[in-house]
């Protein structure tokens, strides 16, 4: 299992950093906060059913494939690229109207400068990525400890469709969504209700509403859920009689009040002085989940100091910067916010910037979920939700498809995040980000 679950991991994180960039690209001071992880899963059931160069293009933004990349450059690791977030919805539009009976590019810049070769074989076949899909997704949901963590995928379809046999088996077999019929077409509000309590229930209540009023309709045809909750408790909690109030800096004019949480204790940190600024280790109870939190030393541009940091990232960077052997043991007094995000994001322009293309033209191949012709992907929409406090950290994401048819140091070291910063939640074992996102301001 180690080997598939790395690799793949590896493919998540240059499509997560790609997609985080390409969303701080759109606003350099918003809060980002997104599960690269949830996403990933949903465009990987998405890939079970698309074919040519749908499909290549899904496969070489996810990571999957190498494609025509280059080795990457050191010159080329502080290149700006580009990323993205949480709860997806894709509507697929035909000029048909009546249900069919089914039968059984290149790759853009931002991940060019992401990916070095070898990732997962060029040569991989698709049973092999959703093999090793299937595998992280098992590892994950039986990792034990005294956390939270779940991951659940869900399949509805219209009762009166009929879908391609091998997609709906596929799904199963590889990432555990049985198909459940529902009546689309004459009752689609009782099947959206559904649908979102489900959501609601495998994210403990944190994602409500994943599918908006007027989402679905008599023509849908197909629901594809992916679900991820976390919760975990800090293995040193920050006692809530040391939270303070304190000054916390937007950027070098503006600031806003925050309670922050305060200890000294030893936790793993290091120094990047290539990009001036510290990384900080905050492991979770059992050792297997940690928050990677990256803060510059302070704040050097005109906008939330994190602009050098952000262009600095990259996969190897980000290997490199929480190595072992570099994050050491120190005594730290660790002053961090109280926070919580809950972001929302229409992820087409995104993933197009990201070089999927086809997937949202009628001139896209999806022919692997049904044989109707002039099927696009019309929208994706993903919401996240966190929260940090002393006792530790709680979040959830939902990504939804649907498919339509229709016509001890003397002195500390000291890190206080009163400044923006970047944190990334890390399942260790897999070395699989779960969440990613950028606080920038309070809310």
């Amino acid at each position: 299992m180690a080997a598939p679950s790395l690799s793949l991991a590896k493919a998540n994180s240059v499509f997560n950093l790609a997609l985080f960039k390409t969303l701080s690209e759109k606003s350099k001071t918003d809060n980002i906060f997104y599960s690269p992880f949830s996403i990933s899963a949903a465009l990987s059931m998405l890939l079970l059913g698309a074919r040519g160069n749908t499909a290549d293009e899904l496969s070489r933004v996810l990571g999957f494939s190498e494609g025509d990349q280059p080795e990457e450059l050191p010159e080329q690791q502080g290149q700006p690229m580009q990323m993205l977030q949480q709860q997806v919805q894709v509507r697929m539009f035909s000029s048909e109207d009546q249900p069919l009976m089914q039968q059984t590019s290149s790759l853009p810049d931002c991940l060019q400068q992401l990916l070095p070769p070898p990732f997962l074989a060029p040569t991989a076949t698709a049973d092999d990525i959703h093999s090793k899909f299937g595998a992280l997704l098992s590892e994950l949901n039986n990792a034990d400890g005294p956390f939270s963590l779940s991951v659940a995928n869900s399949l509805y379809g219209e009762q009166t469709f009929l879908f391609l046999l091998e997609f709906v088996a596929d799904l199963e077999k590889y990432y555990g969504a049985k198909l459940e019929t529902v009546d689309f077409q004459n009752n689609a509000e009782g099947a959206r209700v559904k649908i979102n309590t489900w959501v609601e229930e495998k994210t403990q209540g944190k994602i409500k509403d994943l599918l908006p009023e007027n989402s679905l309709s008599d023509v849908t045809k197909l629901v594809l859920i992916n679900a991820i909750y976390f919760k975990a408790k800090w293995v040193k909690p920050f006692k809530k009689n040391d939270t303070i109030d304190f000054t916390f800096r937007l950027n070098k004019n503006d600031t806003k009040q925050v309670k922050m949480m305060c200890q000294t204790g030893f936790f793993d940190s290091c120094e990047l002085p290539e990009v001036n600024a510290k990384a900080l280790e905050m492991p979770y109870k059992d050792g297997d989940l940690s928050m990677i939190i990256l803060l510059p030393n302070d704040i050097e541009d005109d906008t939330t100091g994190l602009e050098k940091l952000e262009k600095a990232l990259t996969h190897q960077n980000l290997v490199n910067w929480t190595r072992p052997d570099r994050m050491k043991s120190d005594m730290v007094d660790v002053k961090i916010p109280i926070f919580k995000m809950a972001e929302t994001y229409d992820l087409k322009d995104v993933l197009q910037k990201m070089g999927i293309s086809d997937a949202f033209t009628s001139n896209g191949d999806l022919s692997g979920i049904s044989a109707a012709k002039n099927l696009a992907v019309s929208k994706m929409v993903h919401k996240a939700v966190v929260e940090v406090n002393e006792e530790g950290t709680e979040a959830a994401a939902a990504t939804a498809i649907t498919i339509e048819l229709t016509s001890a140091p003397v002195n500390p070291v000291s890190i206080t995040a009163d400044h923006p910063f970047l944190i990334f939640i890390k399942h260790k074992p897999t070395k699989t980000i779960l969440f990613a996102g950028r606080y920038s301001s309070p809310e």
